[in-house]
């Protein structure tokens, strides 16, 4: 036990759901939203595959779905879940809504980490006659990838929240936790030991990210 009504075995079990719901939704969001991204920095106005109706089409799709709360995301799509996964509860129900929550957040955060790319460097690899997929792979993608990583760790943190929301309906981890035997049995050492728990989590993820993308920016 750990002084309160949970005990070490459960801790872990918590711990583990929360950190494959993280790693997989961020995987998978970051498949979808990372195109997404590229996709709106080169068929905007100006971009160097410019496609107007692509970039008007994706951008107020993206914008909807960033301004959901996640917990009325989550709620809004139990239908999709269930098509999905065949539930709307537990672990890999809270994996759908998570993805779905994350993509359209990467896409924007790789959108400004390209679009602050020096437009110097494109004009360059365009004078050197490069085709718009060599301009994403040896210029843009290299030249920002220092502010991606950054990018990718806000993510996780994002993620990493929004996986204690999804305790609120039975998806387990941290959140379920605290949630469950927190909050409804009124154990206040549970509540600290998860607050702990997460902000550890954070703060380690958040130093690793800082750590990576100053070793890329030197290099």
């Amino acid at each position: 036990m750990l002084g309160s009504s949970i005990d070490v075995s459960q801790l872990f079990e918590a711990l583990y759901q929360t950190l494959l719901m993280v790693s997989i939704s961020l995987v998978l969001g970051a498949l979808i939203g990372v195109p997404l991204g590229i996709l709106l920095v080169i068929t905007k106005k100006g971009g160097i595959w410019e496609q107007t109706f692509i970039y008007h089409l994706l951008n107020p799709i993206i914008n909807v779905l960033r301004s959901l709360p996640f917990i009325i995301l989550l709620i809004a799509i139990v239908p999709f879940t269930k098509l999905i996964v065949g539930t709307s509860i537990g672990t890999e129900a809270a994996i759908v809504p998570l993805t779905v929550y994350v993509a359209p957040y990467i896409a924007r955060l790789v959108e400004n980490s390209l679009l602050e790319v020096n437009s110097g460097v494109i004009e360059a690899s365009q004078a050197m006659g490069a085709s718009p997929f060599q301009i994403i792979r040896y210029f843009l993608l290299p030249e920002a990838l220092g502010s991606l990583i950054l990018a990718l760790t806000t993510s996780i943190i994002g993620l990493i929240g929004a996986t204690a929301m999804a305790g609120a309906v039975g998806g387990g981890g941290i959140g379920d936790l605290a949630l469950a035997y927190g909050y409804q049995r009124f154990d206040t050492m549970v509540i600290i030991i998860t607050v702990v728990i997460l902000v550890v989590m954070v703060q380690l993820i958040q130093s690793l990210g800082n750590l990576l993308a100053r070793k890329v920016r030197k290099n």
